[in-house]
């Protein structure tokens, strides 16, 4: 998203697509389609965990806040001590322009990508501060209160962590890793939800970490109202500790090519099925890649 489309928070970003992104790519196999709403649970109930890989794994549960679509919450768990986190920009010099998730995976032989941030109307720049070894996005540092932060350059640190400056020193910590991403913050360091409540809903991509540590890469296809989808959050057996907002709408999206499945999940805009089959591309992503050293 464009930083126009920004909002204080607690309001929900606007899921259109930025002025002037360029034509969108097909889908290809594996692209979720919509399905008729059935009745759902009043609590989200997971329909199951699949093992992609040792450390990969798939969760998919049924949200019965979603307001239409599949009502599908997909949760890809990452184990940082098996998979890297690695920020890709369309800004840096190797990379050139944006891409769909599906692209970013496969120009870099990515397990998985999603989306990092929302972004301005350059179609390069992240709305706050975005930096990784070798390439500063953006150096700015906003009113946000979450920092995704990975790359540790001290072995006794987290391999990732979402630093939540209500709680935490992002001045002492954050020279401390090499990749910072800075979003909204979704979830407060007290475990509450910090979003007020909405009625616009969308699809939402979003990054979050687990009490033990784990990576939560969240993608909702399904349109929810932002403060309806962290209850959703809250409300799973996962435990979530934190998660930053990195896209909603048309552009929110994740792809994951891991053991024998392909899976690229888009959003929708609107609660609708328009442009359901295309792919936006998008500037910056967060990738994940086996540790093999």
């Amino acid at each position: 998203m464009v930083a126009l489309l920004m909002l204080l928070l607690g309001a929900a970003p606007a899921p259109a697509a930025p002025p002037g992104i360029p034509a969108p790519a097909a889908a290809g196999p594996g692209t979720t389609a919509p399905t008729a709403t059935t009745a759902r649970p009043e609590t989200p109930a997971a329909v199951g965990w699949t093992i992609l890989l040792p450390g990969l794994e798939l969760g998919e549960f049924v949200s019965a806040r979603a307001q239409g679509g599949d009502g599908r919450i997909r949760i890809l768990r990452i184990d940082p001590a098996r998979w890297r986190l690695r920020l890709f920009n369309a800004s840096a010099p190797s990379e050139g322009q944006p891409l769909t998730a599906r692209e970013w995976a496969t120009r870099h032989h990515l397990a998985a990508a999603i989306n990092a941030s929302m972004y301005q109307l350059d179609m390069r720049s992240s709305v706050s501060l975005m930096r990784t070894p070798g390439h500063v996005n953006n150096p700015r540092l906003s009113k946000d209160r979450a920092v995704l932060a990975f790359d540790p350059l001290d072995a006794a640190l987290p391999r990732a962590q979402i630093i939540d400056r209500e709680c935490q020193d992002l001045d002492a910590l954050g020279p401390a890793y090499g990749t910072l991403v800075q979003s909204i913050r979704m979830i407060s360091c007290r475990g509450a939800n910090v979003w007020a409540p909405q009625p616009r809903a969308f699809s939402t991509a979003a990054i979050g970490v687990d009490a033990k540590g784990r990576v939560l890469f969240i993608h909702a296809r399904a349109p929810h109202a932002t403060h309806d989808l962290i209850d959703a959050l809250l409300g799973l057996p996962i435990g979530i500790k934190g998660a930053i907002y990195a896209e909603g709408g048309r552009e929110a999206q994740m792809f994951v090519r891991a053991g024998d499945r392909e899976m690229e999940f888009l959003g929708e805009s609107g609660g609708t099925a328009a442009g359901a089959n295309l792919a936006w591309p998008i500037p910056n992503v967060v990738g994940v890649e086996p540790i093999t050293d």
